[in-house]
């Protein structure tokens, strides 16, 4: 049986997901973070840290969860020719202008890097999602075309997933990213073909929330998800948040764990707890955040292109603040009160003449 109601609180979710991918963005010039961002102030607030490991663990995977559940929704309902038009133009056009835009700016602003044609990708900095999303899209739609009628076009209504079977698959996801980030730590980027954006220590788990997505949209696992279940997982899910906090925050003076046990036992918590958030803040918004007025809309329309314009519009900001007196907290309070409103707001203008 299809569930035919317009499922708001997806298109909450994703708006939700945004901002905080925003504030992220925002803490990378104010945090003490492993990633490579434009502008870094001297001065870094320390507490901003497991801001960094938390999102870092679960909110990009909960993206490409959502997104694997209206992939296959939009391959019901198109057919094999269209979906793939349809992406090539959604997911492939914005990283294309995204990058011819970039190559100016790489040569005389940030400088020509030289050594070499490894030394000069083309950077398509956060539309790596777009990349990975389009190759998941296109694998997706090839996969449809071979088995043909032996997919079923109904959905089928199945008991989600049991407990012991996500802790199951976070324990098996686990070994997998920790084997990957051997030789590719977290924060190492390469670019295949010289212009695809991988971090390989993210990409099975990714992979396995996008398919993930794909699964509980063919059978309807997202509304059958106890609301009982659900608040149970988030509350694991912050417990989780809260350890790792303390630890990042002061406890590893009185209880340090050197390598190789952390980077083990740091896996693990990320699997869990990148599964317990995910059911828990799915079915926290679907119970709670099912439903649109008149701002909810806006922000849902304008969420796509929020996400392509976001991080001009930060750096916009960071670098009006850079000379300002005041704390790195406070500026990362401050660029991010700004920086959310004005993106989806530029995002809302944007949207309709940029086709997004």
């Amino acid at each position: 049986m299809t569930d035919t109601r317009r499922l708001f609180y997806l298109d909450n979710l994703r708006v939700a997901l945004t901002m905080l991918l925003v504030a992220h963005h925002v803490g990378q010039a104010y945090g003490p973070t492993g990633g490579a961002w434009p502008i870094q102030e001297a001065a870094r607030a320390a507490i901003l840290g497991p801001l960094f490991t938390i999102d870092r663990s679960f909110f990009m995977s909960l993206f490409f969860l959502v997104s694997g559940f209206f992939t296959a929704a939009s391959y019901d309902a198109k057919g094999g020719r269209a979906f793939v038009r349809s992406r090539l133009l959604r997911l492939g056009l914005p990283v294309l202008v995204w990058a011819v835009l970039m190559v100016p700016l790489q040569i005389f602003v940030f400088g020509a890097p030289g050594g070499g044609a490894k030394a000069w990708p083309i950077d398509v900095g956060h539309l790596w999602f777009l990349e990975h999303l389009l190759l998941f899209n296109l694998v997706y739609a090839l996969w449809r075309g071979i088995r043909g009628s032996r997919t079923p076009a109904v959905l089928t209504e199945a008991r989600p997933p049991r407990t012991w079977a996500i802790l199951a698959f976070a324990v098996v996801l686990a070994p997998i990213s920790g084997l990957i980030r051997i030789p590719f730590p977290v924060d190492r980027w390469v670019y295949l073909l010289g212009f695809f954006r991988v971090a390989f220590a993210d990409v099975p788990r990714d992979l396995a929330f996008f398919v993930l997505g794909l699964v509980a949209y063919r059978r309807q696992w997202l509304s059958r998800f106890s609301s009982r279940a659900g608040r149970a997982w988030l509350a694991v899910a912050v417990l989780l948040a809260a350890l790792i906090a303390v630890y990042d925050l002061g406890l590893y003076r009185v209880l340090p764990i050197g390598e190789p046990a952390w980077g083990t036992l740091y896996v693990f918590w990320e699997s869990v707890f990148c599964c317990a958030a995910c059911v828990g803040l799915l079915v926290l918004f679907r119970d709670r955040m099912n439903t649109h007025g008149r701002l909810a809309r806006a922000l849902a329309k304008s969420q796509y292109a929020a996400y392509i314009i976001h991080v001009p519009v930060i750096l916009a900001f960071q670098y009006a603040v850079l000379k300002l007196p005041i704390p790195p907290l406070a500026k990362f309070a401050l660029v991010t009160a700004v920086s959310i409103p004005a993106t989806f707001a530029l995002a809302y203008a944007a949207r309709r003449p940029l086709h997004l």
